[in-house]
């Protein structure tokens, strides 16, 4: 062993005068090339050391010899270990604790405080988490309605296919073509909801296993990640609020580190960190002080509740007054940075060292990172520790593809390993602050769970709003989706990721497999002939000791990591196939070298980030120096960093949509991860949405443009991911998400055929009979059935699933039409286009932006369908009056269908309408349609001409 120690010794490389630069951690770092070893000692030799040492750890010390498996990263099950240390560390305690009951007893101590102990040990070994499944009661009969509604739709279009209507041949194919379409559509989205569930946590339970008295936290560390790009359309003091409430979140401040990504490279946006940094000294301990909920300032002090209740310290009212004054001049400091940042000066921004701005140019600028707060930076005002915050701005250089918010994303999951390099990651928009401080805690209870934690991919939780009228006229809040069909998701393979407000395990992220357990061996009996054995076994038998003679390794426990199908396992590359027929040190050298080839292929050239991959429970090595991280760091997010690499192929977000949510956790269930629903009493996040009409529409364009432009990728889930963990029910469900824009066309025909019913005075129906009016009204009932007793078991209110109603025909008709076309243009024109940032309004308590009107051309479509609808109705009425009694009856159905087509849309002419000085919509669209009808019947009945006596002579003609 000392030949292998003075072999393997890692040596510091010689330094050069640059070396010895100082990287302070309080000012902006920027670098434009990256060349050389990092100064932090990892080599290429370090990377082979750990590899080396992994090895020893694991017990293989032989040297390499013959027939003795041998494989780094595999050869003994890391969990297992780490299972029995625990198991000793409990045993240990367990000792401890029974002494100290004997101790009392001998003492003279009383059964009660035993008792107590007694129960406490007991309550900390109960489970996390706990699965709430729907009452039977409430989701069988859905169930039932659901299968009745299948049979109810295959004798309904028996019925629709078998009686064409000759007149209107055209019509009646176009509505059956529909119609067939919508049914699809409605199993995609109906059977994925076969298995709701719900889960209830104990954050006491989790306090009492990882946070006891007298001994450090076992927490596991979080990294925040909050994204932004254009300060003038994302409010600055939206983006300090949901800071301050990562800094205030109930979690111990050293395992809490908030990354703010700035991928416009805003000095506003820097700014704005550095008096955020300087507040958050005084606002942190006062929300820790007073549990104050939520801690974001703005939201809080505009809470209209009695912020005495609860509250007993006789100094809160004077220091909530205090921090009250404070941030309101927090707040006029954040004003004047952004109505100085309105006028850029032509020679551009400069710091106040009189050095220019290096993101002047905001598509041609370096790295830039600045470290606030934590360990090395400002303590609050009592003194103590708080959080670290670190701002991030990647380089950007012309002839690069930068890949939007996905490839920023990547880039803060490189810094973030670099620096702190925690086990977990927060997802968070710059809009969405924390609403409850335990929401961290919340996640903890799946993700430190000790048997279904190391499966988790994601922890995702719903997204709540604030700023939304009362009415919700545009469906902004989505309860439909968020508190139906994710619970549906979460009783199959789990919820879908939304982007936001989601807890990320960091393995999964690096394109890892989920673990997997060995299946259990064949029970066996003597019962069976010794030949039956024979021939079952044989083939076994021999490809055991074929491996034998590989030094191949066999044997693994339940718990050990399984080779994926691309070849990478859970922790490092398979090394098997290198290292065939080992004998002496050489080979073991060369093994290593390829085994950091692969590594540099897969993340990158960077030892450091390497090396963070290798560390199964995160966290930095031993002796590294802050300045040289940064300078890694920087590194880590050159523009270059991701070539030849897997970043966004298999590795972190994954591009190709603008949509890289749906893209991320699809990839990641394909690969056999789940993800776990959390619904926490009090909502664990809030954010802001567009209630404006035209940005509402600009959102879903943008959402429905991101599913187009997978649906023609090789990530469809309709040909992707065969053969691999998907469950078919998820694989439902993802399909619905990429597929649903297509569903535009179909509804646009459907909303256009009664109105062409109603000017032609033709009908998609020929006759109907008895049989075939009992086939319409069960299905109708069974729609209506199914809708009920969806609400029953979700608890969601039938006005939210009203407005869903109306909005999927209102963004069917305008925002996905548009995107299924501009999605066609990109992918095979060619023609891209511009990612749209939706503004997030800083102040909307009036719900001023509700009534202003913003015109696009997404708004032609509806409004051409209003106008078209009630034209119809009119002619329809008419045409009626001047027919006489017979043609009233079929003309019932064609005003239905119209009918339902212009209460559907009646919301967008609502938008489109605005205040109209505070005049009801409803009065001015029935006096249009009233006077209309009673015009043409004034007009039918003539009173001022005089009527004809006697019979009419006319001349009569040949077929008299």
């Amino acid at each position: 062993m000392d030949d292998f120690e003075e072999e393997f010794q890692i040596k510091s490389p010689k330094k050069s005068p640059d070396d010895h630069q100082r990287f302070d951690a309080n000012s902006v770092t920027s670098q434009n090339d990256y060349s050389g070893p990092c100064s932090f000692q990892f080599t290429s030799m370090t990377i082979r050391a750990m590899i080396w040492s992994r090895r020893m750890e694991n017990g293989c010390n032989h040297g390499g010899q013959v027939g003795i498996p041998c494989h780094p990263l595999q050869a003994v099950d890391l969990e297992m270990e780490r299972d029995m240390e625990g198991n000793i560390e409990w045993k240990d305690r367990v000792e401890k604790w029974k002494e100290r009951k004997g101790q009392i007893n001998k003492d003279g101590g009383n059964d009660e405080d035993n008792y107590e102990d007694d129960m406490l040990m007991a309550e900390a070994r109960q489970p996390l988490w706990r699965k709430v499944p729907i009452p039977s009661s409430r989701i069988n009969p859905y169930r039932i309605v659901i299968v009745l509604r299948l049979a109810i739709l295959v004798f309904f279009f028996r019925f629709r296919i078998t009686t064409p209507a000759t007149d209107a041949y055209a019509l009646w194919l176009t509505s059956v073509i529909c119609e067939i379409w919508f049914a699809l559509s409605w199993i995609l989205d109906q059977f994925p909801k076969w298995f709701p569930i719900t889960r209830e946590t104990y954050l006491d339970r989790l306090a009492m296993r990882f946070e006891r008295e007298g001994e450090p936290t076992r927490l596991t560390p979080v990294d925040v990640f909050v994204s932004t790009v254009d300060p003038l359309k994302e409010p600055p003091i939206i983006t300090a609020n949901t800071v301050l409430s990562i800094l205030s979140v109930d979690y111990p401040v050293d395992k809490v580190s908030c990354y703010v990504s700035d991928d416009g490279a805003s000095m506003l946006t820097f700014d704005t960190m550095s008096e955020t940094a300087e507040f958050a000294r005084r606002w942190v301990p006062f929300c820790k002080k007073h549990s104050i909920e939520p801690r974001a300032p703005e939201f809080y002090f505009s809470q209209k509740i009695d912020y005495l209740k609860d509250k007993v310290q006789p100094t809160f009212v004077k220091e909530r007054r205090a921090m009250k004054r404070e941030y309101e001049e927090f707040k006029v400091r954040i004003n004047a940075l952004v109505a100085k940042a309105q006028k850029k000066p032509e020679e551009g921004w400069v710091m106040q060292d009189g050095t220019p701005w290096p993101g002047n140019n905001t598509r041609d600028h370096p790295g830039m990172i600045q470290v606030y707060l934590g360990s090395a930076g400002a303590l609050d005002v009592e003194g103590k520790e708080l959080p670290r915050l670190v701002y991030v701005s990647r380089e950007k250089r012309p002839g690069y593809q930068h890949h939007k918010k996905a490839g920023a994303m990547n880039a803060l999951v490189r810094v973030s390993a670099v620096l702190t390099n925690a086990p977990f990651i927060l997802n968070l928009d710059c809009d969405h602050y924390i609403n409850n401080s335990k929401a961290v805690r919340e996640a903890m209870c799946f993700l430190m769970d000790p048997q279904l934690g190391k499966k988790l991919c994601y922890v995702q939780f719903p997204q709540r709003f604030d700023g939304i009228d009362r009415h919700d006229r545009y469906a902004n809040r989505n309860v439909v989706f968020f508190d139906i069909n994710m619970k549906g998701l979460d009783g199959i393979q789990g919820p879908v990721y939304v982007g936001t407000g989601c807890v990320f395990n960091r393995e999964a992220l690096y394109g890892y497999d989920p673990p997997k357990s060995d299946k259990r061996p064949k029970m066996t009996c003597d019962c069976w002939p010794s030949w039956f054995c024979c021939c079952c076994c044989g083939r076994r038998k021999s490809n055991a000791k074929k491996g034998e003679k590989k030094g191949f390794l066999h044997k693994r426990s339940s718990k050990a990591v399984v080779e994926s199908k691309k070849g990478y396992t859970k922790r490092g590359f398979d090394l098997e196939d290198i290292e065939e027929g080992l004998e002496g040190y050489d080979e073991l050298e060369k093994s290593s070298l390829m085994s950091q080839k692969n590594f540099e292929k897969r993340f990158g050239q960077s030892p450091v980030f390497i090396a963070s991959t290798l560390m199964e429970e995160g966290g930095l090595p031993q002796g590294s120096n802050s300045a040289a991280l940064i300078k890694e760091a920087i590194h880590v997010i050159s523009c270059g960093y991701e070539e030849k690499t897997e970043w966004g192929k298999e590795i972190g977000w994954i591009y190709g949509s603008v949509t890289e949510d749906i893209l991320t956790g699809f990839k990641m269930h394909c690969r056999g991860w789940k993800s776990v629903y959390c619904i926490p009493d009090r909502p664990a996040f809030k954010g802001s949405a567009p209630i404006n009409l035209s940005d509402r529409l600009h959102q879903v364009l943008r959402w429905a443009l991101g599913s187009v432009e997978i649906f023609m990728s090789r990530h469809c889930p309709l040909w992707y991911g065969y053969g691999g963990n998907l469950k078919w029910l998820e694989r439902f469900a993802y399909t619905n998400t990429i597929v649903y824009p297509f569903t535009s066309i179909p509804l646009l025909a459907y909303c256009t055929i009664p109105a062409i019913c109603l000017l032609t005075g033709k009908f998609i129906i020929p006759t109907i009979d008895n049989i075939a009016s009992i086939w319409f009204l069960a299905l109708f009932l069974s729609i209506i059935a199914t809708g009920i007793l969806e609400l029953r078991w979700s608890g969601v209110s039938i006005q939210d699933w009203w407005r869903n109603e109306q909005f999927w025909v209102i963004g069917g008709v305008s925002a996905h039409l548009f995107a299924v076309f501009q999605g066609l243009l990109k992918v095979l024109g060619g023609v891209d286009t511009n990612f749209t940032v939706t503004a997030k309004a800083a102040d909307d308590s009036d719900f001023g932006e509700l009534y202003l009107f913003k015109w696009t051309t997404l708004l032609i479509p509806p409004t051409t369908l209003i106008i078209l609808n009630m034209v119809g109705v009119v002619a329809g009425v008419s045409d009626a009056i001047n027919n006489g009694y017979g043609s009233w009856g079929p003309l019932f159905g064609k005003l239905f269908f119209s009918f339902w087509v212009i209460v559907h849309l009646y919301p967008f002419l609502k938008g489109l309408m605005g205040r109209q000085n505070r005049t009801p919509t409803i009065v001015v669209l029935w006096s249009i349609l009233l006077a209309s009808i009673f015009s043409l019947v004034w007009v039918r009945i003539d009173p001022f001409l005089p009527r004809q006596q006697g019979p009419v002579l006319k001349q009569c003609g040949v077929e008299c």
